[in-house]
């Protein structure tokens, strides 16, 4: 790489670093939805194989853990129909509010908002189809009881899908925002899930599917 290209490509790290740090300072809603999704998400998040792959059927009730900006929220909602149900959970308020106003405006009258404790996701007691989270894994803490815990809210053919980064993007590998297959697969094995499916079409990110252990499907 050349001197001068060399000095494009770090001022455009530097220039989304900051724009990163900014949004988790200042807190600002729009500006921690951009540091979440950054430019160009689509062409490596896939999202559209992603809802293809998690073969949801209308009315399924799911829970988008770590929901942020609602990135995926929204077309999982188009994705169970409007007999279904999505959850965007989130401890963060403002994000919270963003996804609620949206859904109003924009009609999806099968969206609701969860502000959850870092502990536990507080979803509703008559449980889920899907707990599906992506790119939050490595900000829980207590991993192993935490997902341990969320099995009362699994309904019995219930699933855990988890895409999480694989380290391989600068900011995710500078900063240490990505966990291994390996330990995903140990700690949620510790937890109580076996690995139904693991899908290799992303190239950022893995992504594993879980069901309780004592189920065999």
């Amino acid at each position: 790489m050349h001197a001068e290209q060399r000095r494009t490509f770090d001022g455009k790290r530097l220039g989304t670093l900051a724009l990163f740090v900014a949004a988790f300072c200042t807190g600002c809603t729009q500006l921690k939805k951009f540091a979440y999704e950054g430019f160009g998400r689509d062409k490596w998040q896939k999202p559209e194989e992603v809802i293809r792959a998690l073969e949801l059927k209308p009315g399924d009730h799911v829970a988008d853990l770590g929901s942020g900006g609602g990135y995926f929220t929204f077309r999982l909602a188009k994705a169970v129909g409007p007999t279904g149900q999505v959850y965007a959970v989130d401890v963060d308020k403002g994000l919270n509010e963003y996804i609620a106003g949206r859904a109003r405006d924009e009609g999806f009258t099968n969206i609701s908002v969860i502000l959850a404790k870092y502990d536990d996701p507080l979803l509703p007691t008559d449980g889920v189809d899907l707990i599906f989270t992506s790119d939050t894994y490595h900000h829980l803490e207590n991993r192993v009881v935490y997902f341990r815990n969320a099995r009362k809210y699994l309904r019995p053919a219930a699933r855990v899908a988890i895409i999480e980064y694989n380290g391989s993007g600068w900011f995710d590998g500078l900063f240490g925002h990505w966990t291994s297959s390996a330990t995903i697969r140990q700690e949620m094995e510790a937890a109580g899930y076996h690995l139904q499916n693991e899908f290799t079409f992303l190239p950022r990110q893995f992504f594993l599917v879980f069901i309780p252990s004592e189920r065999s499907d």
